[in-house]
């Protein structure tokens, strides 16, 4: 048995000796765990798990490598990635670099051949909390001294959101809607284009003016990483939108959109991340298994009084999974639909291409 290279060291004082992959540099960041079976390059390059070490529940990633064309960011800012076992010869006739390579040239540090089932035990038991991924030769007091002494990142979406505005186009378009960067991923781009939607990408901190000066049908508010208190100039540009045209919203979009009409979210235990979590549409009370990725929920007590009723719920925990005023012709979700032909959840889509259509023929 060759000797361990790297150790995750979590802030409780656990240790789990491995093999490191990717990036060779040490990393101190919140520790999360995901139950997606598949999706593992989608999970890396999602900005929404920025500054976050994922431990995937799945035993075994990099079966069916990385694929150029598969990204959901240009520049994956993971903070890093535990993993039981790791394939570096994958069967996959489009794979173009195995889990190794694309985490070395993403500067990305990861640690394989550790229990990952009681890691995410402690997670769920004792909630989420820091961690690092270290050399093997670093003491424990070493480790322990690094996680206290690195100071929690904040505004994440500062660092993911583009600099500058820019489009994505499809032929023969219908509607023109502008989307608000808080770390979007380019599978709801895709979508939007999709259903004849010309897309304008613009930064968090976009003014409702600067928003507007597009002439939009639509806003979306992307999904994105960290604390949506931190992007509290999001939710004041919502604010003086709503109501003005309308406003669909996912993930960290759906939570901001909460602020917005002055409810509050709460941080959860441990949070929701994965693509197996069932929600219920109260509106026809059909079931849906959709991917979440969240650490924070909206807090029910603060929507009274405020515009904005319950439209779906997680069966798990019994949270809010959605959100709507209808008079205002604004919704949001707190999952991340599936931006695939057949999943269940691209009505969402459909819904905000059909509040744009009534809107203009208002």
């Amino acid at each position: 048995m060759k000797p361990f290279t790297k150790k995750l060291v979590l802030e409780n004082g656990k240790e789990f000796p491995g093999y490191g992959f990717g990036s060779s540099r040490n990393a101190v960041c919140e520790l999360v765990f995901n139950t997606s079976m598949v999706g593992y390059q989608e999970i890396v390059s999602d900005p929404t798990y920025t500054d976050q070490i994922v431990v995937m529940t799945y035993p075994l990633m990099g079966n069916y490598g990385f694929m150029d064309e598969d990204y959901e960011s240009k520049f994956p800012t993971m903070g890093g990635m535990v993993v039981r076992e790791r394939c570096e010869a994958p069967s996959n006739f489009r794979y173009t670099k195995t889990i190794d390579e694309t985490f070395e040239e993403l500067d990305i540090p990861g640690i394989s051949d550790v229990d990952t089932r009681m890691i995410t035990r402690i997670l769920r038991n004792e909630g989420s909390q820091r961690a690092a991924i270290v050399d093997i030769d670093m003491s424990h007091d070493e480790a322990m001294a690094l996680i206290k002494s690195t100071t929690p990142r904040h505004n994440q979406v500062e660092s993911v959101s583009c600099k500058k505005r820019w489009f994505s186009r499809t032929p023969n378009h219908t509607w023109d809607v502008v989307a608000i960067d808080c770390g979007i991923k380019y599978s709801f781009i895709r979508q939007l284009n999709a259903k004849g939607c010309n897309v304008t990408i613009v930064p968090f901190n976009s003014t409702p003016e600067e928003i507007m000066a597009f002439n939009p049908d639509g806003i979306f508010v992307s999904n994105g990483p960290g604390d949506p208190a931190d992007v509290m100039v999001v939710g004041e540009a919502i604010k003086a939108l709503c109501g003005k045209l309308p406003i669909f919203g996912v993930d960290l979009g759906h939570q901001i959109i909460a602020m917005a009409y002055g409810a509050k979210n709460d941080k959860l235990k441990f949070g929701h991340h994965g693509a197996n979590h069932p929600v219920k549409c109260l509106e026809n009370g059909k079931m849906e298994i959709v991917s979440q990725n969240h650490s924070f929920v909206v807090n029910e007590e603060s929507l009274a009084g405020t515009k904005l009723t319950v439209t779906h719920r997680n069966l798990l925990d019994g949270t809010i999974a959605g959100i709507e005023s209808q008079e205002d012709k604004v919704f949001s979700v707190q999952y991340q639909p599936d931006c695939t032909p057949e999943a269940m959840d691209t009505y969402l889509f459909d819904k905000f291409i059909k509040l744009m259509e009534e809107e203009k023929n208002a």
